[in-house]
């Protein structure tokens, strides 16, 4: 009896194990680094010509130029880093074939002053340079956002949205305000959408090699973790519940064709009405049914933390160049009412 006793005391202990590391890890800057060093899966592709092709350009890519990181998925979807692919082949290839680019970005309340001057500028500079690119830019108060000099074939257009009186319901709501202007608007100008946080700045190059059909992001937090650490929803009642998973996916930045981006909204957008019509709400919001929908429907191509980085995670080898930052997070003075 005592001995079952001392097993079923050591099999509790055991289950704080994972939440204690994670609570740490979150809090000391010194875990961030020795997280850094659990290495990550290794791809088993020898060329591009293997990979789950989004272009023809893809058999250019290198999987073993970076034997440091994972550069492929099991499903043979490349996860790209710096020093795989060739930016001017990708360039020249996307020009050739007339991609255009649509960036949505909501801007709500306090928000709209504090980031979307300062994500605009950032992304003339780094975003998709020398392709059609279209901002859509969803404002409770479009008569505040500041006038934008805009390169050759660049344009914005702002949409007027209701600001609703809790920060998580303007982040799952805004899949439905994507699926609609895709639907009324991009999909008759633009073969590509990707969509941003606006708390983010651009600080490197952002270009054409990320589009593909469906293109997900590896959270900067979670690339280094074993899956028992990964934030899924685990409640069965939602709509968003995971048991297991293929990788802890950001919903700061998603894209692909826009067939693709609309039937992922749509999707999400249907899985949190029907979680609200339940009173259920998943653990991480829209992440949470972005991450649902991406293990159903797996991404034709992964984008490594370089495409959302940020600095309090301190020095990784990994990350070679930084190409979109997390802002400053202020969301004491930002989510209240």
């Amino acid at each position: 009896m005592r001995c079952f006793q001392k097993i079923k005391c050591t099999l509790k202990c055991l289950l704080w194990v994972p939440a204690a590391l994670c609570a740490l890890y979150f809090t000391r800057p010194s875990m961030h680094i020795l997280i850094g060093f659990i290495p990550m899966e290794k791809c088993s592709l020898e060329n591009g010509k293997l990979s789950t092709l989004d272009n023809s350009v893809d058999v250019s890519l290198d999987f073993w130029s970076r034997t440091d990181v994972q550069t492929c998925t099991t499903w043979k979807a490349p996860i790209l880093w710096e020093g795989m692919f060739d930016p001017k082949v990708y360039d020249q290839n996307h020009k050739k074939e007339g991609s255009s680019v649509a960036l949505t970005v909501f801007a709500v309340g306090r928000y709209l002053d504090e980031y979307l001057e300062t994500f605009l500028n950032s992304s003339e500079h780094h975003f998709m340079v020398g392709l059609p690119v279209s901002y859509y830019v969803f404002t409770d108060m479009p008569e505040k956002v500041l006038h934008i000099h805009l390169g050759p074939q660049r344009t914005l257009k702002m949409i007027k949205v209701q600001r609703h009186s809790r920060w998580q319901d303007i982040s799952m709501m805004r899949m439905k305000a994507i699926s609609d202007v895709i639907e009324s608007d991009i999909r008759h100008h633009s073969t590509h959408v990707f969509c941003f946080d606006v708390d983010q700045v651009f600080t490197g190059r952002f270009g054409s090699e990320a589009l593909g059909d469906s293109v997900a992001l590896l959270h900067a937090y979670y690339y280094h973790l074993p899956k028992i650490f990964y934030t899924y929803d685990r409640n069965p009642k939602s709509k968003a519940y995971m048991e297991n998973g293929d990788f802890y996916y950001h919903a700061a930045v998603f894209g692909g064709s826009w067939k693709s981006v609309k039937s992922l909204a749509e999707g999400c957008y249907q899985n949190i009405m029907e979680d609200k019509q339940n009173n259920v709400e998943a653990l991480w919001h829209d992440e949470s049914h972005l991450n649902k929908y991406l293990w159903l429907h797996k991404p034709s191509r992964v984008l490594s933390p370089e495409y959302c980085w940020d600095t309090h995670i301190g020095y990784r080898s990994d990350i070679q160049v930084t190409r979109l930052l997390w802002a400053p997070k202020q969301y004491d003075k930002l989510r209240t009412p």
